[in-house]
């Protein structure tokens, strides 16, 4: 995800990479025409912005490695923006770890963000001086819409955004099970079952009307439609759907 935020950046702008597997980060580095390096230390003193594009799990450990060089530039007035992806490690836990008045954002982006058309959600400390929001703003738009939200919505928006993706894909999935199911080749099916989410969704966008209201559209009296809504509901298909985003939600929170 990391690799994915960074394809948009303003070519003048100098880019480090670091990465526990070596060659990871040389295929990175080349891939996006950025300058390879061997400590996340030395990439926290040549940075005035910091990714930190790690798991929940080990963001500790990072944090903690880095924090004697953030500690040393912010005491010397020229403080970088820590950005974090990491799942619900809030922006108070983060200068907790590495130091109080530390610039920290937050973002929850998803996976289309690799296409250009992901979901960022953007949260900020009261430290991030303002030429830095905008300068955030210009890179993460590259990869998508960026929304800023308050920090208390953030492990909500990972459920439903960031976790969302993955839910659509399997949706995506059945729906072509279901036209294989019907007679269509595989290969059509998918093709099939793909475009019609990506219309759908874009009716949505473009239109502005409520979901309900497109459904009822393509709902005809007795149709083919409505025999399938009825199996749908009958699976309890809407409340399986609010109880994944809100498992996603939860654990979030747990990974805090």
């Amino acid at each position: 995800m990391g690799f994915a935020l960074m394809k948009g950046t303003d070519k003048n702008t100098t880019i480090y990479v670091t990465d526990a597997d070596e060659e990871k980060a040389k295929y990175a580095a080349a891939s996006l025409g950025a300058k390879y390096l061997t400590s996340n230390k030395e990439a926290a003193e040549k940075a005035d912005i910091i990714f930190l594009a790690v798991k929940p799990q080990i963001l500790s450990l990072v944090l903690a490695e880095i924090a004697p060089v953030i500690n040393k530039k912010k005491n010397e007035g020229c403080a970088p923006v820590l950005v974090s992806m990491a799942a619900g490690w809030s922006i108070a836990k983060i200068q907790s770890v590495i130091g109080e008045n530390t610039p920290v954002a937050r973002i929850m982006p998803n996976t289309p963000a690799l296409i250009g058309k992901g979901m960022i959600a953007l949260s900020l400390s009261l430290e991030v001086p303002q030429e830095k929001i905008h300068e955030l703003k210009n890179i993460l738009g590259s990869t998508g819409i960026v929304d800023i939200v308050e920090e208390r919505f953030m492990d909500a928006v990972t459920g439903l955004s960031g976790s969302g993706p993955a839910f659509v894909y399997l949706f995506i999935e059945a729906l072509a099970d279901g036209g294989v199911r019907a007679g269509l080749p595989r290969d059509k099916a998918l093709s099939y079952a793909s475009q019609t989410v990506l219309g759908a969704a874009a009716m949505v966008q473009e239109t502005g009307k409520h979901p309900g209201e497109l459904k009822d559209m393509v709902t005809s009296p007795g149709g083919t439609t409505i025999a399938g809504i009825a199996a749908l509901e009958e699976c309890a298909f809407r409340s399986t759907v609010i109880k994944a985003v809100e498992a996603a939600w939860k654990r979030s929170i747990e990974l805090g």
